[in-house]
């Protein structure tokens, strides 16, 4: 889920034209977790022929996504589909290098952008069982310095409906950001720009969409947890979770093997490079790397709250409506014609994980670009087509955007 902002939109776009790209080398993976990241369960296209889907739908799912990535000028895209009793779908296509002509392939690492946001309300709501928080605590109790701090509760910044305003939408962020992409910057640091201006309505009032929110939650977890943020989602969620092949990276660092990343926000507009940009300024809200085998599994442990209380996860799951048709916002998670997961987007890489109960369906989107294709994300577009062809009534709608 992506918010949009006067530089036409801080990290979402809309050309992948002709421009420079910028050539960049892949930096080692220097985090103390990344090692977990090695990819030993490989994802090929081959993996869901033996109980794959009827010649008939996959032909279909096939046309629909090379017709949408053309259209959307995606210039790779994997896609993953599972639902019992049908089978599943993955496929690779396009490409991971635009330079080269190099193949998309499906075990690529991908950053995961607000994807991220799951991990970190999940490692706060265990929090919550742990009985070290509760969810209506204002966040002063916890961090000083946050406007109206003594109003704002965690479970208002978990919902998005704190009213604080989004970092992301200060000018002057925007600009230091795209000046020098890959720069460090600490979760004060990101905040600070966000604190400067006043708040945009009282605490509960509607919803907003707002990186400060997940950044502050991170900031909980770490005084309440006395451990780094990376250190605790590690322990408390990813190992648990058995994945080991999702990481939390200090740096720029970015595990092989991955595809390049495409983005047109920069000062100029033209189309870089961003594979190695800095993904620091989003911490909490959004830093985190993945892969398809990861992502299938996290979809139905969030969705059907594996590591937490069943009272926890009925409180995750009371969505409310956010103001975009067919799409409600619960903690860290969204409700989209009976879908529920999460989007991400990032300068250079757009992800969809989200899972159907309904239909025990699990579906996975990993895409080189965050680049706008007529005012929409194009892993928006691809989500609905697919859903579209495979579970038509339960059409994908989750693009949840600030203005």
């Amino acid at each position: 889920m992506r918010r949009r902002t006067p530089h036409r939109r801080l990290f979402a776009a809309a050309l992948l034209a002709a421009a420079v790209l910028i050539p960049m080398t892949a930096a080692p993976a220097t985090n103390v977790h990344a090692a977990t990241a090695a990819s030993t369960d490989r994802y090929d296209e081959d993996d869901c022929h033996r109980d794959g889907f009827s010649p008939e739908l996959t032909a279909r799912l096939d046309k629909t996504i090379e017709d949408v990535r053309r259209q959307a000028g995606i210039p790779g895209a994997v896609v993953g589909l599972w639902m019992p009793g049908k089978g599943c779908y993955v496929r690779a296509s396009g490409v991971a290098d635009t330079a080269t002509r190099k193949p998309m392939f499906a075990d690529t690492f991908v950053r995961i952008g607000s994807e991220t946001k799951t991990f970190t309300v999940t490692a706060l709501l265990q929090l919550v069982d742990d009985r070290r928080v509760r969810l209506d605590d204002p966040i002063s109790k916890y961090i000083l310095g946050v406007p109206n701090g003594h109003r704002i509760t965690l479970r208002h910044l978990a919902e998005m409906r704190s009213g604080l305003f989004p970092y992301t939408s200060d000018p002057d962020f925007t600009r230091d950001l795209l000046s020098d992409p890959r720069r460090t910057f600490t979760p004060w640091e990101s905040l600070a720009y966000g604190f400067r201006h006043p708040n945009t309505f009282a605490p509960g009032q509607r919803f907003q969409y707002s990186n400060s929110n997940l950044v502050l939650l991170g900031l909980v977890i770490e005084k309440v947890s006395g451990h780094k943020l990376a250190d605790f989602i590690h322990k408390r969620v990813l190992r648990p979770a058995q994945l080991r092949h999702t990481l939390f990276p200090k740096g720029a660092e970015f595990p092989e093997p991955h595809a390049r990343g495409y983005t047109d926000q920069t000062l100029s507009g033209a189309v870089a490079d961003a594979t190695e940009w800095n993904p620091s300024w989003a911490w909490a809200a959004g830093a985190m790397i993945s892969n398809l085998h990861d992502l299938h599994r996290w979809a139905k442990i969030l969705a059907t709250g594996e590591l937490l209380s069943p009272k926890t996860q009925a409180q995750r799951l009371k969505t409310l409506p956010t103001g975009f048709p067919g799409t409600t916002y619960g903690l860290g998670i969204f409700e989209t014609n009976g879908w529920l997961g999460h989007n991400g987007s990032i300068p250079g890489y757009e992800t969809v994980t989200v899972y159907l109960p309904s239909q025990k369906a699990t579906l996975v989107i990993m895409i080189n670009t965050d680049i706008d294709s007529q005012g929409k994300e194009p892993s928006t577009l691809l989500a609905r087509a697919i859903t579209a062809v495979a579970t038509p009534g339960n059409v994908y709608d989750g693009a949840v955007v600030t203005p």
